[in-house]
């Protein structure tokens, strides 16, 4: 009886294996700020909860998101750019995945008196012809531009598309910042500062977000694409990552019924409700090449 018992100890040990969880599942995220705070960091907890399997977050930049992705030391990157390193041989084989609309907000200080700002006054304000804050109808104080640094990051990127068409604009801004997150807090203390951010962070913050063109960064006026600065948040997968099949799988998640809920609780637009602002996007940097050339 023995013998026969210990016979069936291996089929026994198979059957474990297969109906207990497996570590190398758990997922590994890493991008940028914005993303997580628009809807990474609940979709992972919602994700968790319906799947059993946990997603590691870790901030740091779009860049570094999509460079972990590259390199396989992370499963899935949060990217508020379309974009790559031209000398990196892997990008061929690099998903960006849209999955939300986000607002790009102007922002300064709680106390500010200017309440909205114009494009073409946005535009003044980077390339340097705007320094002053009274030249926007407000007090007679030096207006300091900050900006990240690089020409890559997200919001940088988007910005040198929306408002001027050219990738390799040079900004007027002196002070620097590495990521979204001590910009946004160096415009919450000083209150001569300007700078744009995503609006899913902004919301979060102790500042004021400026209207644009007289138009609030609300759901849906970015929905309705009222607003005119907004570009995709995008999760970044690699096809040769071992764990690619479950981040497949998470991406369904993130565009289901319930994905999308967490998202517009966040006050970010779902990607699939508002498909059709792609082509607009692409009309609008367009016509910021034409005017700026």
């Amino acid at each position: 009886m023995a013998r026969k018992s210990l016979n069936k100890l291996p089929s026994i040990l198979l059957l474990l294996s297969i109906s207990l969880p497996i570590d190398a599942t758990a997922l590994k995220w890493a991008g940028c700020g914005i993303t997580k705070k628009a809807f990474m960091a609940e979709l992972a907890t919602a994700y968790e909860k319906h799947s059993g399997i946990k997603i590691d977050l870790e901030g740091g930049g779009a860049t570094k998101g999509i460079q972990k992705v590259i390199s396989r030391s992370a499963d899935l990157g949060g990217s508020c750019r379309f974009r790559v390193s031209e000398d990196n041989a892997s990008r061929s084989r690099i998903v960006f995945n849209p999955v939300a609309w986000d607002a790009l907000a102007v922002v300064t200080h709680k106390t500010n008196p200017v309440k909205s700002i114009s494009i073409d006054q946005l535009r003044d304000v980077y390339t340097g012809k705007i320094t002053n804050w009274s030249m926007l109808g407000g007090p007679d104080q030096p207006l300091e531009l900050l900006i990240r640094e690089g020409k890559i990051s997200g919001v940088g990127y988007a910005i040198r598309q929306l408002l001027f068409g050219n990738k390799a604009m040079d900004f007027a801004g002196s002070d620097l910042f590495a990521s979204s997150g001590p910009l946004e807090k160096a415009v919450e203390v000083n209150p001569n500062a300007l700078a744009i951010t995503g609006i899913s962070s902004a919301r979060k913050r102790a500042f004021k977000i400026l209207d644009l063109e007289g138009k609030a960064p609300s759901f849906e006026n970015i929905k309705k694409g009222y607003y005119l600065l907004y570009r995709p948040l995008y999760i970044v997968s690699n096809r040769d990552n071992e764990n690619y099949f479950e981040v497949k799988k998470f991406l369904s998640f993130a565009h289901s019924r319930e994905g999308r809920e967490i998202m517009r609780n966040n006050g970010v637009v779902p990607y699939l409700e508002a498909v059709w602002l792609s082509s607009k996007l692409q009309k609008q940097w367009d016509d910021s090449r034409k005017i700026n050339n």
